[in-house]
């Protein structure tokens, strides 16, 4: 199997360890960032796209597992995390995979296992993840995040384009508010009001490019595209 050359963000905030990490995984010729803190992990990792991101869950600022959500929340693409951490009980390990990880390997660690995990999440994460998805008239670029109703691109925010990835998964069905909710927002959603609010501006996005009415309200459901002939029943 080919090498892989991957885009890695390492979020640790002792210098040391970031170090031999980043020297590390330098040396395989992949490309690293590094977050000593929560809050530039979440920047980075909204904006950017990487293979892979590596999280210690001791953070000087925000707790890793909180980042852990924020991350899989607001991320472009489904990124994989793999926690590195000293936190070895195996409550910490449950509550690392609900909240999200994807692999959890416990401090001390060998690097040559770390690169491993690497390339096993980030193969997993090709193999599952198409590059492109279309359903009616839409197009959806998931590794780059990008929409297009016909050939109109749609300039969504990373919620946005979530909430319609999610609604074309599911098309012709509806999506209800709280698989939304748990989709987006994990285990800690934030008040009802965000969810309508990014409904909202969603729906005025989609109504500028053309697609009036392609967002559909299903009273005390959730949600649903209509784009097809079936579109009357909403």
């Amino acid at each position: 199997m080919n090498k892989l050359s991957l885009s890695i963000l390492l979020v640790e905030d002792h210098l040391a360890i970031a170090r031999q990490v980043l020297d590390f995984l330098d040396g395989l010729g992949w490309q690293t960032d590094h977050a000593g803190t929560g809050a530039l992990a979440v920047q980075l990792a909204t904006r950017n796209s990487y293979d892979v991101v590596l999280l210690d869950l001791n953070l000087p600022d925000i707790d890793g597992l909180q980042v852990c959500r924020a991350i899989k929340a607001g991320a472009p693409s489904n990124v994989p995390i793999l926690m590195l951490t000293a936190r070895d009980a195996y409550e910490d390990k449950a509550r690392g995979f609900r909240d999200g990880a994807d692999d959890y390997l416990t401090k001390p660690f060998d690097l040559r296992e770390v690169a491993l995990r690497c390339e096993a999440l980030a193969r997993r994460q090709q193999l599952h993840v198409h590059q492109e998805m279309r359903v009616g008239p839409f197009t959806l670029q998931t590794r780059a995040g990008r929409a297009l109703f016909g050939d109109v691109p749609l300039p969504l925010t990373q919620t946005g384009f979530k909430i319609l990835l999610l609604l074309c998964r599911e098309h012709p069905h509806a999506v209800s508010r709280s698989a939304l909710l748990q989709q987006l927002w994990g285990s800690q959603p934030p008040d009802s009001d965000a969810l309508k609010s990014h409904i909202y501006a969603l729906r005025k996005q989609l109504e500028l490019a053309g697609a009036a009415g392609a967002l559909v309200t299903i009273p005390q459901l959730g949600y649903r595209l209509a784009f097809d002939a079936a579109a009357s029943d909403g």
